[in-house]
């Protein structure tokens, strides 16, 4: 959904049919249409601030020069991080299986970086909301990487 609005600048209102019905796959229950919508279309809506949160760790990066993939899976990430309760070690991980699928090696580097930053980031604002119980128990431990070390 988020590649469509970004290269085809499909409109708000037709990005979650359109996705749906080109996947034309039956086997999605409404709860993970309600959530996948609810992600596509909040990241949507926020992009500007989260476009700003990601450039504070993508050190020599330009958005609109990043790989309309990994810029993207990084701008769903950083929405999912601030708007929703999955914690953030899973988000990153899950970040990273996507890109693995549909992007590049380097890629997942780049993202894994700039995603640990941000997290890094986050959990020394806002101490109480870190993940550390629940990334030992859903998630494997996430390198810690510097974002210039993966641009």
């Amino acid at each position: 959904m988020l590649f469509a609005a970004d290269v085809a600048q499909t409109s708000k209102s037709n990005i979650t049919r359109d996705f749906w019905n080109e996947l034309s796959d039956s086997d999605f229950d409404e709860m993970t249409r309600d959530f996948a919508n609810n992600l596509a279309l909040g990241t949507i809506r926020r992009l500007s601030a989260i476009d700003k949160t990601i450039k504070t760790r993508a050190e020599h990066w330009r958005i609109e020069r990043m790989a309309i993939v990994d810029r993207n899976i990084l701008r769903l990430a950083v929405n999912e991080f601030l708007h929703e309760s999955t914690p953030r070690t899973v988000v990153i991980n899950e970040s990273l299986e996507i890109a693995r699928r549909f992007s590049t090696y380097e890629a997942t580097q780049f993202i894994n970086g700039i995603l640990d930053a941000i997290k890094h980031d986050l959990d020394e604002k806002d101490p109480e909301s870190t993940d550390s119980e629940a990334e030992e128990e859903e998630a494997p431990k996430v390198n810690e990487k510097s974002s210039s070390s993966s641009a």
